[in-house]
């Protein structure tokens, strides 16, 4: 019998990379997978990958549409079982470079999307359920530039470890992934970006394997906390980065 047999899975960011092979890797462990994003048409591309899946169009950062993603949710009756809170925004600017629109659209939706996600989530969410939220190795390695998405990511981690002390008695578990560097478009747009100051080459330097992460590989570990496999990890951060140095 598949892992998530007839269980019910929501995926932010779930058109494409980490979120998109997550939502792969649940579907196929049986579960209906419903998956949210900015884009209709990457969504709808994404459906077709998917299989067993429902599209919501929406930004985490809008509460609307967060509650128009759980209207979904509840109309399908049975409830929500898995919870990868994915979505996120990445951009490179240095402490000099920060400016008020940058700080609010990462923490927006890094940390105040992720926020709403989960606690509007809670009323759906059945005992026993299995809630995950993407940190990043960024969080705490000192990559220059990338100051207020690390400090966004870092928060995330903290969410996890509060979160998980609060849903505890509803057998919730709460727990972080921390992901290193992952060949995905959301990375292209970072690294291709003007001025940049790390490349690809630079990261896949860093890992002792010679290569940097496929998305794949952080979805294994999605599935694995999402079933009852990872039944005894609550409050925890599992690191994915192949071994990375961080420097």
């Amino acid at each position: 019998m598949k892992q998530l047999e007839g269980k019910t899975a929501v995926v932010t960011g779930g058109g494409t990379g980490i979120g998109l092979a997550a939502a792969i890797r649940l579907a196929a462990e049986g579960a209906h997978v419903f998956i949210t994003g900015r884009r209709k048409t990457v969504l709808d591309a994404a459906v077709e990958s998917i299989g067993a899946a429902t599209a919501v169009p929406g930004d985490i950062s809008d509460p609307a549409d967060l509650d128009r993603l759980y209207a979904a949710v509840e109309a399908r009756g049975r409830g929500l079982d898995v919870l990868f809170a994915n979505a996120a925004a990445a951009s490179f600017a240095t402490l000099e470079q920060v400016t008020e629109e940058h700080f609010d659209e990462t923490f927006g939706v890094n940390v105040r999307g992720t926020l709403f996600t989960v606690q509007k989530a809670l009323p759906l969410l059945n005992d026993g359920a299995s809630v995950i939220l993407n940190s990043s190795v960024r969080a705490g390695d000192g990559v220059a530039a990338f100051g207020t998405y690390a400090a966004s990511k870092a928060a995330i981690r903290s969410f996890a470890r509060t979160w998980a002390n609060e849903l505890k008695d509803r057998n919730i578990r709460v727990n972080a992934i921390s992901p290193g560097t992952i060949d995905t478009p959301g990375l292209d747009g970072v690294v291709d970006a003007a001025d940049t100051p790390v490349t690809k080459s630079h990261f896949a330097a860093g890992v002792p394997l010679g290569r940097i992460g496929r998305p794949e590989e952080v979805a294994n570990v999605v599935a694995f906390l999402a079933s009852d496999q990872g039944s005894f990890f609550l409050g925890a951060n599992l690191i994915v980065d192949g071994g990375e140095v961080h420097i």
